[in-house]
Parts: structure tokens; sequence; C-alpha cells
């Protein structure tokens, strides 16, 4: 890969970065009264396939997670962030690295709580592995 195409790149995976914020509700939440990780992944899931989607534009179906980390407990009434980053790509995948962050709801600072890789494969209407990008500029 030449540096124009490094950089074409670069410049999808910027603008391809996706954000979203939620509040842990008790229709979240598990016995413990903290954030179910289903619901978790779920979010995670769906925060990584809008990432990719935005980076190639293309039909993609998730083929694999890897790396999920929970690092403590998300309490009901709390604030996440999940951000969704391209990481890796490929000529027909590409894995996308989504972080949650909780805030507590009243008072400042965050911490990164959840970390996970999904990887994606872009496929044609026939559902076979298609190339992410016609061509490069």
């Amino acid at each position: 890969m030449n540096q124009k195409d490094a950089a074409w790149i670069e410049e999808k995976i910027r603008f391809s970065q996706t954000s979203v914020a939620k509040v842990v509700f008790p229709t979240t939440i598990n016995h413990h009264s903290t954030l179910f990780g289903g619901t978790a992944l779920a979010w995670m899931d769906e925060v990584s396939f809008i990432a990719a989607t935005r980076f190639c534009r293309k039909r993609l179906v998730t083929v694999s997670t890897e790396k999920i980390n929970f690092k403590h407990p998300i309490p009901s009434g709390s604030i996440v962030e999940l951000v969704g980053r391209v990481t890796r790509v490929g000529n027909t995948s590409l894995t996308v690295t989504v972080t949650i962050y909780l805030e507590q709801m009243y008072s400042d600072g965050r911490e990164e709580v959840i970390h996970g890789e999904f990887n994606f494969v872009a496929v044609d209407d026939n559902g076979k592995p298609t190339p992410l990008f016609d061509d490069t500029p």
C-alpha cells in the first residue's frame, strides 16, 4: 500500500469512528443490578457494525468477536459511551474495536470498563466475500 492509499484509509477510519451514549436503565440490568452482559455485547455489535458500514459502505456480516474484556460491573443508573473504531483492514474483512466507558451520573470523569473486537466480512448479493473497496483513489 502506498502513502496515498494509507492516507485515504486513515481518513476513512477517522470519519467512520462511531460514538453512542446510553443510560443503564432498569430494563437493561441483571439480578445484580448491573448491566446485563448480553445487552452490552448487543450494543457493542451494533456500534461496531455502524462504524464498519460507515467505513466501507458495503453489505457486511459479523463473523467473529474476540478479546471481550469486562473489567468491572456497570451499575444501574450509569451513563456509558460506546466508541467504535476500525483497527484492521484486509481485502474483504475488517476489525472494529469497541470500548465502553463508564460515567457516574452525577460526577465528572469516566473509565474504560469493556473492550472488545468485532470482525466483519463484506459480502455480495449472494452472500460471498467481496472486496471492501472496488478501487482506491
